[in-house]
């Protein structure tokens, strides 16, 4: 008894990355440490098995990466968001490729590693794996990306063989205002991100975004065709979108939310053959409460994504989605 009272102490003081699911609250250091031992030794998790489990039980490892990890690293983009993360594998290959998995599988086309966006699965069956250039999400809206270690299929479905990647927005309501970031640097030419939060009565909040940038071209160390070090894959991409976040009584929550898409990633490096990305979704979740110990979700999305490779291959997927728990 006293080791395990010791060892949740020791994740407590050094641990600031402690989750807590689905739920909008990240405890603190701060608050950690104004818990009792009995506190301390009830704190639940929601990601591994969906459900609520004491920490000391849940039997997998769980990293979590809250907003303010995001904000202090000055991190401009999400694979450099799960850097962050230490048990992911993330590189970037040129200018719009990025090599991101766990468990030693790592390569641009990395598989078996499952990623969503607000529940959103973000696949493409081409080879089952993730486009990392159109996952433009704005930072400054993420409130935590839960990452799961170890197998998680028989739970989450395919796709999860090495881990589970959850990145999670914030509740309209806790982006209110107007936020406007913009910039330019070597790396990135030009970049820019304005979002607007805003309410409807007392029980409705939404917000709207744009975000885009324009990525520089990789330096070649070992150029083998001429003596420039340009990597001529410079490309750019753009995003729009809103949320709505509706507390229809204490019970329900209802939660609308799109984006749009439109980029020109170029992973070859030449100019006529830059890869046209675009594309769109569209979610819906509702929420009935029936007790601390019951709830009904309803998720249900659809997904386009259209992407021309430039070489007479053509990728147009369309994906549906309805998803009840209970």
């Amino acid at each position: 008894m006293k080791k395990r009272i010791l060892l949740v102490l020791l994740m407590a003081y050094s641990s600031p990355i402690l989750a807590f699911g689905q739920t909008d609250t990240i405890l603190s250091v701060e608050n950690l440490k104004n818990l009792s031992l009995e506190e301390l030794m009830n704190i639940q998790v929601f990601s591994v098995s969906k459900s609520a489990e004491k920490l000391t039980e849940v039997a997998s490892a769980v990293q979590v990466i809250t907003s303010e990890d995001i904000r202090r690293s000055g991190v401009t983009t999400l694979p450099e968001a799960l850097r962050l993360a230490q048990n992911l594998q993330v590189a970037k290959v040129n200018a719009s490729q990025w090599a991101i998995s766990a468990r030693g599988f790592n390569n641009v086309l990395a598989s078996k590693l499952l990623v969503m966006i607000d529940g959103r699965v973000v696949y493409t069956p081409l080879y089952a794996g993730v486009f990392w250039d159109v996952q433009n999400v704005l930072l400054e809206d993420v409130d935590r990306i839960e990452v799961i270690s170890g197998p998680g299929g028989a739970l989450w479905g395919a796709n999860a063989v090495n881990g589970v990647i959850n990145i999670i927005t914030k509740n309209s309501k806790k982006t209110q205002g107007l936020f406007i970031e913009a910039g330019s640097g070597n790396q990135k030419p030009w970049f820019g991100n304005l979002r607007y939060g805003g309410k409807i009565g007392d029980n409705i909040h939404y917000r709207i975004y744009g975000t885009a940038f324009k990525e520089a071209s990789t330096l070649l160390a070992n150029p083998t065709k001429s003596d420039s070090t340009d990597g001529k894959d410079e490309w750019s991409i753009g995003q729009t979108g809103f949320r709505i976040d509706w507390q229809a009584s204490s019970k329900d929550v209802l939660t609308l939310q799109s984006d749009f898409y439109d980029g020109y990633p170029n992973p070859d490096g030449k100019a006529a053959s830059a890869v046209v990305a675009m594309g769109g979704n569209a979610l819906a979740r509702w929420t009935h409460t029936f007790s601390e110990k019951s709830d009904l979700t309803v998720h249900a999305y659809y997904d386009n994504a259209w992407r021309d490779f430039r070489n007479g291959f053509t990728e147009n997927l369309k994906t549906y989605d309805l998803d009840a728990q209970y």
